[in-house]
C-alpha cells in the first residue's frame, strides 16, 4: 500500500500505465481514503476512466483550518483555452463514436486554437505560443505526446475531472473580466 500512497502524492495513477498499483489502490481504497483524510486530502477515483488523484479538501465552511498541501495553479488564458478545447474534443468523441481515445495532430490543435487567439503578423510566434501551451498540458498530465509520432497527442481522460462545470463557470467569470478590461482601454 505504501507504493500507492507515494504514487498518489507524486501525481496521477492510471490503470493503463500501472495496473498493479491500480489494483492495490482499489483493494485498499477505504484505508487510503482514511489516511489522506487525516491530512486534509481527498482521494478522487474514476474507475470507469481508470485514473485516480488527490485533491485538497474544501474547508471553507468548517472549523478545520489546515494548510494547503496541494497548491492551485493559475493558468494563462491560452492554456485555459486549450484545456477547454481538449475537453470539448473528449465530449464530441464520446458522443459520436464511443472510441475511448482522442488523438490529435499538432496541426489540428493549432487550427483549433488559432481561431481564439489574437491575430499576429508573425504566424510562427503564434505557433510557438500554442506549442508552449501544449507542453504545459503535457506537464499537467492532460495531454500525452505519442512516442511513435512526435506531432500527435492523446488527450488524457483526466481532463474531464479537472475541466468540470465549476471550472468552466470560473473560466466564464475570468473571460468576462478580460472582456471588461479590454473594453475599458
Amino acid at each position: 500500500m505504501q507504493k500507492v500512497l507515494i504514487a498518489l502524492l507524486k501525481g496521477i495513477i492510471y490503470n493503463e500505465n500501472t495496473p498493479e498499483l491500480w489494483n492495490d489502490l482499489l483493494n485498499n481504497q477505504q484505508a487510503i481514503i482514511e489516511y489522506f483524510n487525516h491530512i486534509g486530502l481527498e482521494l478522487f477515483i474514476d474507475e470507469s476512466e481508470g485514473y485516480a488523484f488527490l485533491r485538497q479538501q474544501d474547508f471553507t465552511n468548517s472549523e478545520v483550518d489546515l494548510p494547503q498541501l496541494i497548491t492551485k495553479r493559475q493558468l494563462s488564458y491560452p492554456v485555459s483555452l486549450l484545456c477547454v478545447l481538449m475537453r470539448k474534443q473528449l465530449l464530441e468523441n464520446d458522443t459520436s463514436n464511443g472510441n475511448n481515445r482522442v488523438i490529435l495532430t499538432l496541426e489540428q490543435i493549432v487550427d483549433m486554437m488559432s481561431v481564439y487567439l489574437p491575430q499576429r503578423s508573425n504566424e510562427h510566434k503564434t505557433r510557438e505560443q500554442i506549442e508552449t501551451c501544449i507542453n504545459k498540458l503535457i506537464d499537467l498530465g492532460f495531454l500525452r505526446k505519442l512516442k511513435n509520432n512526435e506531432n500527435r497527442y492523446e488527450v488524457k481522460r483526466i481532463i474531464k475531472a479537472i475541466v468540470d462545470a465549476q471550472w468552466l463557470s470560473n473560466l466564464d467569470k475570468k473571460l468576462e473580466e478580460y472582456h471588461q478590461y479590454a473594453n475599458s482601454n
